[in-house]
């Protein structure tokens, strides 16, 4: 009995080790990046507001608990999830977390209460849409998450290069915006922009992999990490 117990016991502490990893908004954001695309440290440092030196350290938690692997490109430490098993059990996180944490539940109405949310169109007419040009998709994602996988004939302008590149947008069609996941606001943030601006633009509540879950395609050229 004492041996069964034990086994227990050091099956559970194994578990916990993926638990206590995942005990920081920091590193829930750093496996979303990465999610996202492989990134380095530098990378994952500016899109995470942190300094090189904590993003390192949340990354050695990660890495330690078996979530993230990195490798060596040139003089850069690539970093990328171990398995798409760790991006779903960031999702199964975010499920039980809508289901039974009532702040997030009414932080969640307020987001689905989006005035610039897309009035309701199926993803295959609105890829037809797209396909026949009478709306512009529009990924406001960094530039190195837009070239790991997009939307097909979505146009890249970051956010925060928005506002310069307003020109390379039409004000004749519509522009429909897109981030990271449903939780993202960038594309709010963008969609906020465009309208103060004259434009026509929504925001979509769905990202590339929810996109690809429901059987659409995506565009995913090779990623070059720099």
């Amino acid at each position: 009995m004492d041996t069964e117990q034990q086994l227990r016991d050091y099956l559970n502490r194994e578990f916990a080790r993926i638990g206590k990893a995942l005990a920081s908004h920091k590193r829930l954001e750093i496996l979303e990046l990465l999610h996202q695309c492989p990134k380095s440290v530098d990378t994952l440092a500016e899109n995470t507001g942190m300094s090189p030196a904590n993003t390192s350290q949340h990354l050695q938690i990660l890495r330690g608990a078996g979530l993230v692997q990195s490798s060596r490109d040139g003089t850069y430490i690539i970093y990328r999830l171990t398995s798409e098993g760790v991006y779903d059990l960031l999702r199964v996180l975010r499920q039980v977390a809508e289901t039974h944490l009532a702040e997030v539940d009414r932080a969640l109405q307020k987001l689905h209460e989006n005035p610039h949310a897309l009035e309701q169109v199926g993803r295959e007419r609105l890829a037809e849409m797209v396909k026949n040009g009478k709306v512009i998709l529009l990924d406001v994602r960094p530039a190195d998450e837009y070239a790991a996988a997009h939307l097909p004939r979505a146009v890249s302008i970051p956010l925060d290069e928005l506002e310069q590149h307003l020109d390379r947008l039409p004000r004749n069609q519509q522009i429909v915006a897109y981030c990271r996941t449903p939780y993202c606001i960038m594309s709010n943030v963008a969609v906020s922009l465009l309208r103060r601006k004259g434009f026509n633009a929504a925001v979509l509540g769905e990202s590339v992999s929810e996109w690809q879950e429901h059987g659409q395609d995506v565009d995913a050229p090779t990623l070059q990490e720099h």
